[in-house]
């Protein structure tokens, strides 16, 4: 029986996914992270999935997001995407450190997930962590830098006030830090699975298709690197997405 457990790992609350009597046990670990407006109830399938086949689940609520949630409002959220990147990049040593602390998870099998958002922060823990063992990414973008220049485009010719450039500069510097396709030698040949749908006006699937073919070469063991487009696929995650990251994570962690 799979058991759904709400807990905190120092401030930030999170739901542990995990066959209940395994609960105690140390176990290979994902952890997986909910998209823009969403909430770590959002991923509780993708989870239950993972589950099934003996893993960990730890599912985040991002910053801003979920029980985390303020009085910001809908356009200052959006201002903030990229602080709210940076902070599950930040706290995903917090929630790794507990893990293995408290003998729930092993340090060498550690993977990582997300959706969209989630999945932006995925690429950019895997620049940052060589502890990540795996990691899948639907319908997310390594491109950071590449994509927080069509937002602030986007947003610009949408609103009045536009950012400033001195602002707009900041962030694009700051991001080129954790873009992990300005320095894609840092995936060390680590399991990836990409999954995009063909239709995503959201985080454009041009970007994920771009990435993986400049990356695909530098994996010696084809089958530790995989693309999945989805055809007529727009910004929603698909039953055969589901399936295949349980999947990936059953075969690599």
């Amino acid at each position: 029986m799979i058991h759904i457990n709400r807990k905190r790992i120092n401030s930030i609350p999170v739901l542990e996914v995990v066959q209940a009597e395994k609960a105690i046990e140390a176990l290979p670990t994902v952890i997986y992270y909910h998209g823009f407006n969403g909430e770590k109830e959002s991923s509780l399938t993708i989870a239950y999935k993972i589950a099934e086949n003996g893993q960990r689940v730890i599912l985040p609520d991002c910053y801003l997001h979920g029980e985390r949630k303020d009085d910001t409002s809908q356009t200052n959220l959006g201002l903030s995407f990229w602080d709210i990147v940076m902070k599950n990049i930040n706290e995903l040593e917090e929630i790794k450190t507990y893990l293995v602390e408290n003998k729930l998870a092993y340090s060498d099998r550690i993977g990582i997930g997300g959706t969209s958002m989630g999945g932006i922060t995925t690429y950019g823990a895997l620049r940052t962590y060589p502890w990540l063992k795996v990691a899948v990414v639907l319908m997310g973008t390594a491109k950071m830098t590449e994509y927080a220049k069509m937002l602030i485009d986007h947003y610009n010719s949408e609103n009045e006030t536009p950012i400033k450039q001195e602002t707009s500069d900041e962030v694009l510097d700051l991001l080129q830090e954790f873009d992990i396709s300005l320095h894609p030698e840092k995936l060390n040949n680590r399991p990836l699975l990409i999954w995009h749908g063909e239709e995503d006006k959201v985080v454009p699937f041009k970007l994920s298709k771009k990435f993986y073919e400049e990356i695909k070469h530098l994996y010696e063991a084809k089958d530790r690197i995989k693309f999945l487009p989805e055809k007529g696929r727009s910004h929603h995650i698909s039953k055969t997405s589901i399936e295949e990251t349980a999947k990936w994570f059953q075969m690599f962690l």
